[in-house]
């Protein structure tokens, strides 16, 4: 594994290839978290290269936290990420490096798996299957007057009025919420929102806070921005005061980014007092919050507590982002962001200086869908979603004997389970077990969190698939 051959395949300096090396083994799953590496000595020497390059390179992974390096214990692949500032890892040699997603070896089979096999359980999509996607159609819309609406699109930079008007009647209807069309931009979905604000708000180095475990952990918009990202700990209610106290002291925490109904990975949804409680505190220290919102359509119980945050900011410190992508499908790509006018006009106007501004068959489709059919479409989406998700902690108990710990879904899309574990090499076999019964989860790794976790999308559970 630590030889020559290997080092010499990489460019660059000696302890260029070796920050190279160790990566690729992190990136491939040879090197799993909290593993120790071999001392400094034998790498010099496995590698034919002077210690002191070693201890070059060793130090600047442990600078971007990728390592962590324990005095009289040895170096060791660091278990928390939390706070790394990830150098651009783009290469213009090889471009596609930076855009193929870095997987691990559980990863790589269950591609194979996909690649392989038609008939599976892939718990890991966290999309909706498209049994669930509306069929929408574009009533009285000639060919003639798309192609003038695009003509007119730098006119429209900001979004279609007319779906700006049904998002206003969206948000008043579902929350009680007042929301001026002025201070909405349309935009391609969550992820642009996203990188519009590292973009237009945020610069590179700049701390932020997000759930541990979370989404927004494995985001290569994130990595490609160098932001640095502190994972604060939660509850069954969201983040902690604590934690969250802790993270703005320790690492100046400028912006707060929070999915905090129906969370994704863990499915839980953060309490009114504590939405509250947090805008509060964040006030307090003049922290911005980046809310997104991509479920709240989905409760199982219509008693349950989902009101954005956004509601009780009085202070313009909230960004909110809306999506459609988890009840319309992923290739109809609309969102929104809700904001200061200002703060809108200038992400607008970073994002037509970047793509152009949005199409527009997407937005009439969106607005279609807000105007005839969510509020029918929506229920029958709970409806069902609630009953594969009692299909599948069924099937949990019965394949892991009761042994498995999880919290009954409120919503959403995902069920967070721990495994019955207390090993790595445990782990590796159960994971490898499900695959072979051709069901694929997401590891908890994958949202930054610790051993034996893993999220199951039940959207795709099919008991018939299981018998």
């Amino acid at each position: 594994m630590w030889n020559r051959q290997k080092l010499i395949a990489f460019d660059g300096t000696l302890f260029e290839k070796l920050i190279a090396l160790v990566e690729q083994y992190i990136e491939q799953g040879l090197l799993i978290s909290g593993e120790r590496l071999p001392s400094e000595r034998e790498l010099a020497k496995n590698l034919n290269i002077n210690r002191s390059t070693v201890v070059h390179a060793l130090d600047i992974l442990t600078e971007r936290g990728i390592l962590l390096r324990r005095v009289g214990s040895g170096t060791f692949v660091n278990d928390k990420k939390w706070g790394v500032q990830a150098s651009s890892t783009i290469n213009w040699r090889l471009p596609a490096h930076f855009y193929q997603n870095k997987q691990s070896l559980y990863q790589q089979k269950a591609d194979q798996l996909r690649n392989q096999s038609s008939v599976i359980c892939d718990l890991a999509n966290g999309d909706l299957p498209t049994s669930m996607i509306p069929k929408l159609r574009l009533a009285n819309v000639s060919s003639h007057e798309l192609v003038m609406y695009e003509k007119n699109s730098d006119q429209l930079q900001l979004g279609l009025p007319a779906l700006k008007q049904q998002i206003v009647d969206y948000m008043q209807h579902s929350f009680n919420m007042v929301v001026a069309e002025s201070e909405i931009l349309i935009t391609s979905g969550t992820q642009q929102s996203l990188f519009l604000i590292t973009q237009g708000l945020l610069k590179p180095g700049d701390p932020i806070g997000i759930e541990s475990p979370s989404y927004f952990y494995s985001l290569p918009l994130f990595q490609a921005s160098g932001l640095r990202l502190y994972g604060i700990e939660c509850d069954d209610q969201g983040i902690t005061l604590d934690s969250l106290q802790k993270a703005v002291q320790q690492h100046q925490v400028k912006w707060l980014f929070l999915n905090p109904t129906f969370q994704n990975p863990t499915g839980s949804v953060m309490s009114e007092a504590r939405k509250q409680a947090v805008l509060a505190f964040c006030r307090s220290q003049c922290i911005g919050i980046v809310e997104d919102d991509a479920y709240s359509g989905l409760a199982f119980d219509a008693n349950l507590a989902i009101t954005p945050i956004k509601k009780f900011d009085y202070d313009n410190q909230v960004i909110y982002l809306g999506s459609l992508s988890k009840y319309i499908g992923r290739n109809i790509r609309v969102g929104w962001m809700i904001a200061p006018h200002k703060v809108i006009e200038n992400l607008a106007k970073i994002r037509q200086h970047i793509d152009s501004g949005l199409s527009i068959l997407p937005q009439l489709l969106a607005q279609q869908y807000l105007q005839n059919h969510y509020i029918s479409h929506q229920q029958l989406l709970r409806q069902q979603l609630q009953l594969k998700a009692q299909q599948l902690m069924s099937w949990l108990d019965r394949y892991f004997h009761d042994e498995i710990n999880y919290s009954k879904p409120l919503g959403g899309l995902h069920l967070y389970a721990h495994l019955p574990i207390t090993s790595v090499q445990q782990e590796a076999i159960l994971l490898n077990q499900l695959l072979t019964n051709n069901i694929i989860v997401s590891q908890g790794a994958d949202f930054g969190d610790k051993l034996g976790k893993i999220r199951l999308s039940y959207g795709h559970f099919d008991q018939n698939l299981l018998l």
